[in-house]
């Protein structure tokens, strides 16, 4: 059944093949990003012409999840235009790495803001739509580091595992409107997008300079990741998009809470498993548990 999609973040390299994917299969998009007539021109041109030779329906628009107009906006047009929407996938978000101390206050401010503040402004927009309908599925491209932390990510780690917790308390607020929640928890990408070059690095230098005993490790990070892709395997960016469509097209009350996508094998499937089950016998002994399944 084809449904209505907005997606955060559209200009990333996660955004644009989700966007693809989803087109692709039948699926109504709205690509959001921010600079659409700016920094994301090229990529809002890439997008539309994709859709336009593809006949798929894809509109790009614009959507600053660090400004409640902007979001605000955004979402009421793609109600105004398309008259409801079905899905929201919350994928914008911004990387960091390096040494935790060297991040300024301000540099660890703005990731939170994007990573976590960003999801709860959409989140807002959008919730009040999908309550009225007693309907709708809010996707997370969450992290595998919110289980296993990659050092020298600090602020990144902190921040998704934040973002971790405000979806998985919010799922079980909206759970009796009919309002399902997934979160896809990606391993590290370190290719196919520009998830890792456009890497926001610690403004303190000087405390940088201070860490010289593990000073190479941070830039070593990419390659030690790659490295522990098991032989066989690809961390293909496509294997996350394919999960986000499989999540949209499962019917509601089947979906995992928790998809993870993990290349290199972090280890959240077992840690994951295990705080469900306690979640859930913390949930049944306050009487409380059926809010963890999604009323049909």
């Amino acid at each position: 059944m084809k449904k209505t999609i907005l997606i955060t973040g559209s200009s990333s390299g996660f955004g644009k093949v989700i966007a693809k994917t989803l087109a692709s299969a039948g699926h109504k998009i709205f690509a959001t990003m921010r600079g659409v007539e700016g920094k994301n021109k090229e990529v809002a041109s890439e997008l539309e012409v994709w859709a336009a030779t593809n006949k798929a329906d894809l509109e790009v628009v614009e959507m600053d999840i660090l400004d409640d107009h902007s979001v605000n906006n955004a979402v009421k047009y793609a109600l105004f235009t398309a008259g409801k929407l079905d899905v929201v996938i919350n994928n914008a978000g911004m990387l960091v790495f390096g040494i935790t101390e060297a991040f300024t206050p301000e540099q660890v401010m703005n990731v939170f803001n994007t990573n976590v503040v960003g999801a709860m402004r959409v989140n807002r927009a959008v919730l009040p739509h999908f309550r009225e309908n007693h309907d709708g599925l809010i996707v997370y491209i969450g992290s595998v580091t919110s289980s296993i932390i990659s050092p020298f990510q600090g602020p990144y780690v902190a921040s998704k595992s934040a973002e971790d917790k405000i979806a998985e308390t919010t799922h079980y607020e909206v759970s009796r409107y009919g309002i399902d929640s997934v979160i896809i928890q990606p391993g590290a990408y370190t290719s196919g997008t520009n998830h890792f070059p456009g890497a926001q690095k610690p403004a303190d230098e000087e405390t940088v300079k201070a860490y010289s005993l593990i000073e190479e490790l941070p830039g070593q990070l990419v390659n030690n990741l790659q490295r522990i892709v098991e032989e066989g395997d690809e961390a293909n960016v496509q294997d996350v998009a394919d999960a986000v469509l499989k999540t949209i097209d499962t019917p509601k009350g089947q979906r995992e809470f928790r998809v993870v996508i993990d290349p290199q094998h972090h280890g959240a499937e077992p840690i994951n498993e295990v705080v469900d089950k306690m979640q859930y016998d913390f949930m049944e002994r306050i009487g409380i548990s059926e809010l963890m399944k999604v009323k049909m």
